[in-house]
């Protein structure tokens, strides 16, 4: 370890502790792990692997919000943690070469461990997810998508990126009934929430809620069930707590990273250099042993001689090609002249939507509503509505109105279906320039 490191190590040693301690309690209790883990990873031991595999699997489980128990095989387990860090970006081939068991590479998993804090916000992603809900809440989000700049991005799929159709329909058709019965279910929760606000109304004693929600009403008709609730608030505000407590210690647990990335820098280079040396200490060995070895040179040479004649004929083969394709080329040019305009025609298009994308994102931006919004049920009078309000206080100002909300929606849906139509016509063209070159084929459209 280098004087730097050895610096560093002194100025992190009285903090450190207490920075991996915050980070530990600021982890879902189902997924602490004991700082110890983090310690003897640092050094690759053995002991940490099949900890921090399970520690990666159930944060990855909670994030992607899959179900998993105490249960599920380490196998499992480990092929799941390198698929879901292979679809987040995580792209380092030693992780992906640690045996299936889980027996080893509890240092690669620290640095996993370690990027998935860094670049996907971990903790606040899983203080998010698990937050407890005392009221009903609903997700809104009016927010506008670039489409346009989607479909520019996208290629033309090559012959062996092709699926059937019936398959795609039948996809579409079991979309469509989970669709609907999601749809039919979230209406149900919506008339029953009604109902309980309505019945409750006037009851809670926030004047701005004026109702309880479904949790209130339940610890009013089973009351012996408030001491669970308080036990799983008082965890999570520890665990924010801890999380206070992380973010002032961060910068501290980053610089122990770079000495543990130093540490891993500093022995492959040991170990690239043992290799070379034994290389070298191989070669002499084998010449002075082998009295051969004058027969295998002169073998070697007529074997490059023979290699240079191969590449010689095969650059001529390559040249040969070359003048077949250009002619090809040539040939399709005359062709695609005749599809200029068509294509001059998708060119305009795909300009047009280029210039209205930048003119809705040169407009001024209004007001977007994105995430969770407590649901509050209001009178009819003029001075309020139903509303949704993510923090509903004495001013009208905060709340965000249902009926502005369903408003923008369906302006939206409204785009959405001109855009939809656009796209189809746009298919049944392609389709019908392709019906034409197709000589005794007769296509009927339903």
């Amino acid at each position: 370890m280098g004087g730097r490191q050895r610096q560093q190590h002194r100025q992190q040693a009285p903090a450190l502790p207490a920075a991996v301690g915050a980070l530990c309690r600021a982890l879902p209790p189902r997924a602490r792990p004991a700082p110890d883990t983090l310690r003897r990873a640092r050094f690759d031991r053995p002991q940490a692997s099949l900890d921090f595999w399970r520690l990666l699997y159930v944060l990855l489980k909670q994030i992607h919000g899959g179900g998993w128990t105490e249960s599920d095989a380490i196998g499992a387990q480990v092929r799941f943690v390198k698929s879901a860090l292979w679809f987040h970006g995580y792209g380092r081939p030693q992780l992906q070469r640690l045996p299936a068991d889980g027996s080893a590479g509890s240092r690669e998993l620290l640095l996993a461990f370690s990027w998935l804090l860094h670049r996907l916000g971990l903790l606040e992603q899983l203080l998010a997810r698990n937050r407890l809900q005392t009221g009903d809440e609903a997700s809104v989000c009016t927010c506008e998508d670039e489409l346009p700049s989607i479909q520019e991005d996208t290629a033309e799929a090559g012959p062996e990126d092709r699926v059937d159709v019936r398959y795609l329909q039948w996809l579409n058709g079991r979309l469509r009934l989970q669709w609907c019965s999601l749809h039919a279910q979230h209406q149900e929760q919506c008339k029953l929430l009604h109902k309980i606000h309505l019945f409750t109304s006037g009851s809670h004693m926030d004047q701005n809620l004026g109702h309880f929600s479904v949790t209130e009403t339940d610890l009013i008709r089973q009351p012996e069930n408030y001491k669970q609730l308080l036990q799983l608030l008082e965890s999570e505000t520890m665990q924010l707590e801890a999380f206070l407590e992380w973010k002032q210690l961060e910068p501290i647990y980053w610089q122990w990273m770079e000495t543990v990335l130093d540490n891993m820098a500093e022995e492959g280079n040991m170990c690239e250099s043992q290799g070379a040396h034994v290389e070298k200490k191989r070669l002499p060995e084998v010449n002075s042993c082998c009295p051969w070895a004058d027969k295998l040179t002169g073998q070697m040479d007529r074997l490059s001689r023979d290699l240079m004649a191969l590449q010689e004929q095969l650059h001529q083969l390559v040249a040969q090609r070359k003048a077949l394709w250009w002619e090809k080329v040539a040939a399709r040019e005359e062709l695609q002249k005749e599809r200029f305009s068509a294509t001059a025609r998708k060119i305009q298009e795909s300009v047009e939507l280029k210039l209205r994308s930048l003119t809705s994102l040169c407009a001024p931006k209004k007001n977007e509503t994105h995430g969770l919004c407590r649901l509050v049920l209001r009178n009819k009078h003029p001075a309020s509505k139903m509303g949704l309000g993510g923090c509903v206080s004495k001013e009208a100002v905060s709340a965000v109105s249902a009926a502005e909300v369903i408003r923008e929606l369906q302006v939206r849906e409204a785009s959405l279906q001109r855009e939809l139509e656009q796209l189809r016509q746009e298919c049944r063209h392609r389709l019908d320039e392709i019906a034409g070159g197709l000589e005794g084929v007769i296509c009927i459209s339903h």
